[in-house]
């Protein structure tokens, strides 16, 4: 118990170490990437709520990776699922009438739609794998690349969501959403922008541990992970139950797209996603079946990644260098896990 926790908190310490030293043999000084990266990620209010609203995103592609691996399965479409999450709530959005609804649902709808876009392209590929046998590593992947081409095509053909263009400068985006429809912040002020989707992760990652754990659903995603023979034997629906889950795993990664289109955007640009979809695999696949470990390792992640960005603008490090830690992370995280678990094995 000691080594699982230990591992990952050395890794963390030795990517961190080494990050340090590449940023020595560029010349930079180390005291001003630090004190950039620490502004970045922890110097203000405003640093720590944009921090709080990555990790929220990443929390929710790593929870759904989490449900998905349960039962077997590995959903590496986190990306493709927050595109079309992000599409259809930026639709509703700025749909006719949605701004006056009342009772919050101007904002509710379009993150309920957000979501249901991005568990329906999850359930695309679990179709594909109980009726066709079709690999859902493969299929998940291939189906980000259409999503992704669906985003582009979006903001670029005003039939579509891009705004009328007023001159040849105009850029590829749709309208800003209107005040309605955006994710209500906790503060009420935009020096501290946090948003609500914080404490909706909250209680979804509380819930997923809850199912996963004390439920009838729970316990046959994991049965189909473990034997899908043997739980169909026992009457377990192995195909729906491959489906509702990926289902739920795209789910999350559309409303991940929603939170982030409604809560920080505002308007849906063609790389909105910025790789979200790939950091939350990654939160996910560290966290290695736990929800607490996907909340840890999105937090790490969210704060790492304003930090890289602090540090790119006011130190000249490319922000490339935290994505070399982060696979460093991963690399040493993985490679001891392989032999933690093969000494309990023994």
């Amino acid at each position: 118990m000691f080594g699982r926790i230990a591992i990952p908190i050395i890794a963390v310490v030795a990517a961190f170490l080494v990050g340090l030293i590449a940023v020595m043999a560029m010349g930079v000084s180390l005291e001003r990437a630090i004190s950039a990266f620490i502004n970045g990620a922890f110097g203000s209010a405003y640093s720590i709520s944009a921090s709080l609203n990555r990790s929220v995103s990443l929390a929710l592609v790593g929870i759904g990776f989490v449900i998905a691996a349960r039962a077997g399965l590995t959903n590496v479409g986190g990306e493709g699922q927050i595109a079309m999450g992000g599409v259809f709530a930026t639709a509703l959005c700025l749909a006719p009438g949605m701004a006056e609804l009342p009772f919050g649902l101007s904002f509710i709808i379009p993150l309920v739609g957000g979501a249901i876009a991005g568990g329906v392209w999850g359930a695309i590929a679990g179709f594909l794998k109980v009726r066709a046998g079709a690999n859902e590593v493969i299929t998940t992947l291939l189906l980000s690349f259409i999503a992704i081409w669906l985003l582009y095509w979006s903001v670029q053909s005003e039939n579509l969501l891009r705004q009328p263009m007023t001159s040849s400068a105009t850029l590829p985006e749709s309208l800003s959403i209107p005040a309605s429809t955006q994710v209500p912040l906790l503060t009420g002020s935009y020096a501290s922008p946090v948003t609500w989707g914080l404490p909706l992760t909250i209680v979804i990652a509380i819930a997923a541990a809850i199912i996963l754990s004390r439920s009838v659903f729970g316990f046959n995603l994991k049965a189909i992970g473990f034997n899908p023979v043997a739980a169909a034997r026992a009457g377990i629906a192995v195909g729906a139950g491959v489906v509702t889950a990926l289902f739920v795993a795209g789910a999350l990664g559309g409303l991940a797209g929603a939170v982030m289109l409604q809560g920080e955007q505002y308007s849906l640009k063609a790389g909105f996603c910025s790789n979200y979809g790939f950091d939350g695999l990654v939160v996910g696949l560290l966290a290695r079946n736990s929800i607490t470990g996907v909340i840890a390792g999105a937090l790490l992640f969210g704060f790492m990644r304003s930090g890289g960005i602090s540090m790119e603008m006011m130190a000249s490090v490319p922000s490339a260098l935290v994505g070399i830690i982060q696979g460093m992370i991963v690399v040493s995280i993985a490679g001891a896990a392989y032999f933690l678990d093969r000494g309990s094995a023994r």
